[in-house]
């Protein structure tokens, strides 16, 4: 673990750079969740992390929860959205953005050192389906 940076810090990091975090953040916690949920063959486990990861169901998520995130969160996630960035060629550019600010809300909590958060967000994008 890290020690946890302030708010301040955090304003300052690029959006970008929160959501090369919370990329990997978000990854590990659904992947934690699902070994934790029971042991199953690791290909099976993969491919449903995979469904939960991308950039599609990461869109869908925060479509679902921008409207209930405090003004903070959802200043984070339209910082990470409106990046200069480039998508893969195979993404949809609007849920491409919308991921990217999921995963710069991820990032910032993550860095913030928010566990609890962390976990309520994980949980909500557990419910979308």
């Amino acid at each position: 673990m890290h020690e946890p940076l302030d708010e301040r810090t955090l304003d300052q990091y690029s959006p970008l750079l929160l959501a090369y975090v919370g990329d990997a953040v978000y990854e590990l916690m659904v992947r934690t969740r699902m070994v934790a949920a029971g042991q199953r063959p690791v290909r099976e486990i993969h491919l449903d992390a995979v469904q939960k990861v991308k950039a599609e169901h990461q869109a869908r998520v925060i479509k679902n929860i921008f409207s209930q995130l405090p003004a903070t969160e959802q200043d984070i996630v339209r910082r990470g959205r409106n990046a200069k960035s480039t998508p893969p060629k195979n993404a949809d550019m609007q849920e491409y953005r919308l991921s990217t600010g999921f995963e710069a809300l991820i990032g910032y909590l993550y860095l913030k050192g928010d566990q609890r958060r962390l976990q309520e967000l994980l949980e909500l994008s557990e419910e979308i389906v």
